[in-house]
């Protein structure tokens, strides 16, 4: 006799492979319909990026070409600002990356349309046990390292500060060094946390086993299911070729689903891009992503507009910006 887990498991799984039916029909229509010949489009990212397991997996498991679409992925490192501007001008057809870091240039006037998500995750803020840094509060006086002044990080800290009761701009100091020389100024006594990105503080906590304690990451508290890595594309392709849009949006979607239910197999796909970093590794920083959240429509647009009044109360968006407005403004539901 089936047991209530039997049934509800036996419904789960009916339910996601319907989802997975109603994800990949319109791509493969799309595809046939719309394109004799494979779409092409340029895709840019930052191989560094282990989180961005998907993209190489939509390559390399077909999830591009099955949606009709062939996709050259060029490796880019340049700043936020600079791969913004590549979209909008051209250079690439769309590119993946933090909404932290994305939200300023948009409200900037950047032609990109974000039109999907990937997954949640991504930075952490670590602190010295040593410098008797084990909770938030500690932190009140004392300072912070970051690898970039605008880093996401740094902004998604000072907000979760701000909500805990800290002033981040007062009462912390925050001093950028090179990402690898993070560790060492902690050692030396001239900052007493960290706040960064994976893989660089998982290698660090692995090398020093055990100096330091996790006050937060991106997922705590309310940002728990909140998002991190979006997809944008730009404006002219949204407006002017909606399908490949949706097309790729559908594609990097799939491709996340994958990596979610296939660790093992997605950090085979990814060591190849990661010669520090091995599949064991991998795996247990995926485990720190929230590879199954990845919201589209209504959904997406009202996270953006959440990140949106969380900067624009740290000053890092125009006092005058409505976030409501500036959702709808920058979000295209391709997949609606």
């Amino acid at each position: 006799m089936a047991t209530p887990t039997d049934v509800y498991t036996g419904r789960r799984k009916v339910l996601r492979a319907g989802a997975a039916v109603a994800l990949a029909a319109p791509a493969l229509l799309l595809g046939r319909q719309a394109w004799s010949q494979p779409k092409k489009l340029t895709f840019a990212w930052n191989q560094n990026s282990f989180c961005l397991t998907p993209i190489v997996a939509a390559q390399e498991r077909g999830f591009f070409e099955k949606n009709g679409l062939q996709v050259d992925l060029i490796n880019y490192s340049g700043s936020t600002d600079q791969l913004l501007e590549s979209i909008a001008t051209g250079k690439a057809d769309a590119a993946v990356g933090m909404i932290h870091r994305w939200l300023k240039p948009l409200e900037s006037g950047f032609d990109v349309k974000i039109i999907g998500s990937s997954h949640g995750g991504c930075v952490r803020l670590l602190g010295s046990k040593a410098a008797g840094i084990t909770s938030l509060a500690a932190l009140k006086g004392k300072t912070v390292g970051v690898s970039d002044l605008a880093a996401p990080g740094k902004h998604f800290f000072q907000i979760l500060l701000a909500k805990n009761g800290i002033d981040a701009e007062r009462d912390i100091t925050w001093r950028q060094y090179p990402a690898d020389l993070l560790g060492v100024a902690v050692d030396k006594g001239e900052i007493q946390a960290i706040a960064d990105g994976d893989p660089n503080l998982y290698l660090l906590e692995k090398r020093t086993n055990g100096a330091y304690v996790e006050l937060a990451t991106n997922l705590t508290g309310e940002y728990a299911r909140k998002v991190c890595c979006v997809i944008g594309a730009r404006g002219d392709l949204v407006r002017n070729d909606r399908a490949a849009a949706s097309a790729l949006a559908r594609s990097i979607v799939q491709a996340t689903e994958f990596v979610n239910e296939n660790p093992n197999e997605a950090a085979k796909i990814f060591a190849k891009y990661s010669p520090k970093i091995s599949p064991e590794d991998l795996r247990k920083l995926y485990a720190t992503l929230t590879y199954s959240h990845h919201p589209t429509g209504v959904d997406l647009r009202d996270e953006i507009a959440y990140f949106a009044d969380d900067f624009r109360r740290i000053g890092v968006l125009k006092k005058t910006t409505d976030p409501q407005k500036l959702a709808q403004h920058v979000y295209a539901n391709v997949l609606g």
